[in-house]
């Protein structure tokens, strides 16, 4: 255990979104490949809008992630991708939406929401590492919305941060999910990986 190198994924988005499945898949792929994980929520509300958080932690013991902390900063939502940004470590590896879901406050008018612009430059004070999907574009055009979290879930396999590449996620797919949504997310899957390289 002492010799896995450790591994923290904060991942954020809005309830709604698929954001504890994409957890649930991550955490089953680093369990095929014998490694030690920890998964938790850390706070949500899983309806529709809400905030949700979620973590998966290679070779630790503590589910809890703090500020600072996360070695990878997952967003499937823009803005929870800015408010997230306290958990990264410097120089930490980001892969974020570009397509915004907003938060009842801001559809509401009682909030603003921030230009893809700025939430890059806030990004970039943190890390050099990051990039940008259009997750929900790609979940369609892989045939459902929410498989655009499989895409990122393929980007951060192929960025080379985790002890394992998307053939891994390929499999935990194979082996976890529905059969009738298999193909679908294997195709996002691929997408996300073109995405990253392109």
């Amino acid at each position: 255990m002492s010799d896995v190198k450790k591994v923290r994924i904060f991942m954020t988005g809005v309830g709604g979104q698929g954001t504890l499945t994409a957890t649930t898949l991550l955490a089953q792929t680093v369990l095929a490949q014998g490694l030690p994980v920890t998964s938790g929520e850390i706070h949500g509300m899983a309806q529709r809008g809400g905030v949700v958080e979620s973590t998966v932690l290679i070779g630790c013991k503590s589910p809890k992630i703090g500020l600072g902390e996360a070695d990878i900063l997952i967003g499937f939502e823009p803005m929870e991708t800015m408010r997230a940004l306290p958990y990264l470590k410097q120089g930490g590896l980001v892969v974020s939406s570009i397509e915004f879901m907003p938060p009842l406050a801001v559809a509401m008018g009682k909030q603003e929401c921030p230009a893809i612009d700025d939430i890059k430059k806030a990004v970039s004070a943190c890390t050099d590492k990051a990039y940008y999907m259009a997750n929900q574009t790609i979940g369609l055009e892989a045939g459902a919305v929410q498989s655009g979290n499989v895409a990122m879930l393929g980007a951060v396999c192929a960025a080379g941060d985790l002890p394992f590449g998307p053939e891994a996620l390929e499999a935990a797919i194979k082996a976890n999910l529905p059969e009738k949504i298999q193909a679908v997310n294997l195709k996002a899957l691929e997408l996300g990986v073109a995405a990253l390289n392109a």
